[in-house]
Formats: C-alpha cells, structure tokens, sequence
C-alpha cells in the first residue's frame, strides 16, 4: 500500500478547508429569527439550488461578504429547504435580496448585483447617513475613494445647516457617500465661515479640465433640497467613469459615450489617456453653451450597447463613440477616434449642427410586403406605423419566443380576416433586429400594441386575449373605423341525388 506523506495530507485539509471556506452565513427555519438579531445590519439573499440567476450571483455574493467584514453581514436562505421562513418574508422568485435592520426587515435590496456593486451600495446603507470623520487621516481615506465624496464642514453639529445636512444624506445615502466633521483644522481649510459642504471627485479621475473639488455656493442658503440639487449637479462632473453600477444615475439624457479599455484597477494612466482627449473636446462645447453629457465606459462591460450603435468590440486601441439621447435617438462617430480630438470634434459640430443622420438599427425593408401581416423594420416604421390614416396593431416579438410561435398562426388569420379593411393594418416586428422607436416600451415577448389612427403618439398597449376573436373584439372597440372582416367561405351544400 501505498503511504500518503503527512505533509500532503495537512495540504489537502488546508486547501480543501479554503474551498469550503465561506463568509455568507447560512440561515434555516430555525436559526433565522435568533441569528439576525443579534446582527445591526445584514444583507439576507433567498435562494433556490436550480436557480440560474442564482448560481450567477453566488461568487459575487461571497466575495462581497468577504470585502464586507467587519462592515456588515451577509446571509443566504435555501429556500427549497427552508419554505417556512420564506414564506414568512413574502419571497414568490429567486433570488430575492432583503435588508434587515437590528433584526427587523428593512426593506428590498435593489442594488447592483455586482461583488464591487454590492460592497458600494452595503456600505452607504450598512453605517450612518453622513460618517463622522475625528481626524485629518479618516478625512484623506475617504475621500480617496474610487466614488465621489460628499463632506460637511461644521463648527456646530448641533446647528440648523448641519441637520438639513443630515435630511439630505439620509435621502441620497444608497446613491452617493456622506461624511461630516468639526475638526477645525478641516473646518479652517475647507470653509472659513465654520459651515460648508464640499464635493471631492476621486483620485484616480483628478484632470485639468475641472477642480478636484466644488464647493456649495457661499451666497446660497444650505437647505436639504438646495444640496440635493447641487450634488446632482456636480457629482460626476465633465466626464465620468461609467459601470454598472452608476449606470442608471449617468444615463436618461443626451449622452455621449466613449468606449475603450477602460480598467482603473491594471491600467489608470491608459484609462485616463482616452478620457482626458474626451474631455478636451468635452469642455469646448460646453464651454460654448452646447447641451450634451458625457462619459467612458468598457467596451466589453458594455459590449452591449457597442453593439445597439452598429459598433465592432474589436482588439483596436482606440475608443468608438455613440451619442443616445434622452430620446432614444442614436448618432454614430463614423470616423477613427484621433489621438489629437479633431474626428471627436469634428463629429460634435456636425451633430449639433444638425448633420448628423440618426443610426437605426434596422433589418433590410421587405421587397415584397403584401402578406396579410405587415413586416414593420426600423427603416420602414414611420410609414407603416406611424401612417396617420391607419390605425395599427403591431406585435414586437422575439424569433426565439416561444409564445411568439404559438401567436404566430392566430395573428396571421386576424391579419386575413381584416385583409379587405383599408384602414386597418395588422403589423410585426423583430424587436431584437430592430431599434423600437420611442414611445414604445418592449421589455417582454409577444409585446403588442394598438397605434390609433390621428393619435400616433399615444399607442396604447393590448392586454387583451390572444385568440383571434378576443383581437377582433377589442379592435370593434378602439378602431377609428368599424373593421371589415371577411366572413368565412360556407361550403357549398351538394344536391341531393335524383332518385
């Protein structure tokens, strides 16, 4: 037989001891209510072993725990073993995050699920609003985050300004990070008048195109809704950084985006390199009255949205840029990102100048559109759509839906039986090939929608049956015009043979 050395053995314990190692906490139905008081705040996730979202967020959920430590505790609950306490808390999918505030449910947790997404948002929930920073050294930790810092210089924390501080960190707290001090060599330094709040931008994002810093305006009262709007107005600055997990704060209007290799982590001084050539352009326009956002963001990361603008992900060093706006409107810089700006520039008056076609993700328009369901692309929607004198039904579907197939032959018989109406149409569209034009709102499939004759930019969306008589009913009700169906061909009764 063969021996097993001592040393190898011990190896095989300790790795095997680091694998099975872990920093999430497992609840049952009968720990669940003992462990969680006794913890101020805990992240809790319910899961089920099937789940596929659930497995995705499992490493990124212990690795958050572990960057969490000593800050907060995060805890899972198996929900297929454990239904008693599930039930109790209302969990009806998976995974469903809830927060638990010194034993009590607190709310949802509806935060990125990222590892570094939920360590950001845990750690703007898990402590107070705004940090009380005791010395020069905690001031200069936190404010060399990698998100922007908020800091409220007060001679008096007891004061009128520093409450209306306070209202307004409890209402941004999951979005942006607080802190506040009455050290008087901070106090001195920052604001002289013993009352102030200043804006750090991080670090790694320091330019010479904007101030590390903005103060809150000196001849402006400090109220809670004036700080909000202050910081809405200066938290990212010229041109921000964004991920998933700022996402949703940066977008929603005219924005333009970089993309590259952008890592701050391996590669700042090559992150910065791009982003400062785009704030170089960036600030002229703004400077000149222009409205327009901007930002930089990975190409792979959002390999996505590289892709809505017609965009190659490829191995290239230098960034492509795409516009959206608030709209959904997309412009495309065509032209090679130059190392001294002139292409950015160049493309930036043309599109302000209005010279700049609007990209549409379109499939080819069908040569031949006579079929009793009108085939809608990008290319060809406001004409067949948006033609003022029809009214319109149109279907967003998904080649790879399945309920999309089984609508597919109802649909088609609704778009015969109406074949002879000339102010009815009946109309699909590839949602995936395809830009759906605002207003329009697709975000499952089939998604039909009634587009009224005279009222183009009011459709209103069907949530009726899907048989063909539950389409005709409804079109009875809402088409501008009664519809015309075609009644089914009786067949013809044979004579009867003479005798």
């Amino acid at each position: 037989m063969t021996r097993v050395p001592v040393s190898a053995l011990l190896l095989l314990a300790l790795s095997t001891a680091t694998v099975l190692a872990s920093d999430v906490l497992d609840l049952t139905d009968d720990n669940f209510d003992s462990v969680v008081q006794q913890h101020q705040f805990m992240l809790v996730e319910y899961f089920a072993p099937w789940c596929g979202h659930c497995k995705k967020l499992a490493p990124e959920y212990e690795e958050a725990a572990t960057k969490l430590k000593g800050t907060a505790t995060l805890a899972k609950v198996d929900c297929t073993a454990n239904s008693k306490i599930c039930n109790k808390y209302g969990v009806s999918g998976y995974p469903t995050l809830k927060i638990f505030r010194n034993g009590e449910e607190s709310g949802a947790y509806d935060g990125p699920r990222s590892a570094d997404g939920i360590v950001s948002t845990i750690k703007k929930q898990a402590g107070p609003a705004s940090v009380d920073l005791r010395s020069v050294e905690e001031f200069e930790k936190f404010t060399a985050d990698a998100d922007a810092s908020v800091v409220g210089f007060f001679r008096d924390l007891y004061g009128t300004v520093h409450s209306e501080y306070l209202k307004a960190a409890n209402t941004l707290r999951e979005k942006h990070r607080f802190a506040h001090t009455d050290e008087s060599e901070l106090v001195n330094k920052y604001d002289s008048n013993g009352e102030g709040i200043v804006l750090f931008r991080p670090p790694r994002l320091a330019n010479k195109f904007e101030d590390s810093s903005v103060a809150f305006p000196a001849d402006e009262k400090i109220t809670s809704p004036k700080i909000k709007t202050f910081i809405q107005d200066n938290i990212f600055g010229l041109c921000p950084h964004m991920t998933e997990d700022n996402r949703e704060l940066i977008q929603g209007k005219d924005l333009l985006v970089a993309y590259y290799d952008v890592d701050y982590e391996k590669n700042p001084k090559g992150s910065n390199y791009w982003r400062n050539r785009v704030m170089m352009v960036a600030k002229k326009f703004v400077d000149a009255g222009h409205k327009l956002s901007y930002a930089v963001a990975d190409r792979k990361a959002f390999a996505h949205e590289v892709a809505e603008f017609g965009l190659e992900v490829g191995a290239a060093a230098v960034p492509v840029v795409g516009i959206k706006t608030a709209k959904g409107e997309k412009y495309v810089m065509h032209e090679e990102f130059s190392r001294d700006g002139k292409a950015l520039e160049r493309f930036l008056e043309d599109y302000f100048a209005g010279n700049v076609k609007r990209y549409l993700k379109s499939e080819p328009i069908p040569q031949d559109n006579d079929g009793p369901v009108k085939v809608a692309v990008a290319e060809n929607f406001d004409d067949l759509v948006n033609d003022d004198s029809k009214d319109v039904l149109i279907e967003f579907y998904a080649p790879w839906c399945g309920h999309c197939k089984n609508l597919e032959p109802k649909y088609k018989e609704l778009g015969e039986k109406l074949a002879n109406d000339p102010n009815i149409v009946i109309a699909k569209m590839d949602a995936t090939a395809n830009d759906v034009p605002s207003p329009y709102e697709v975000r499952g499939f089939p998604t039909i929608y009634f587009s009224p004759a005279g009222n183009k930019n009011s459709p209103k969306r069907y949530e009726g049956g899907r048989e063909v008589n539950d389409f005709l009913s409804y079109l009875k009700k809402e088409a501008t015009n009664p519809p015309i169906v075609k009644e089914d061909e009786k067949p013809k009764k044979k004579k009867k043979e003479e005798l």
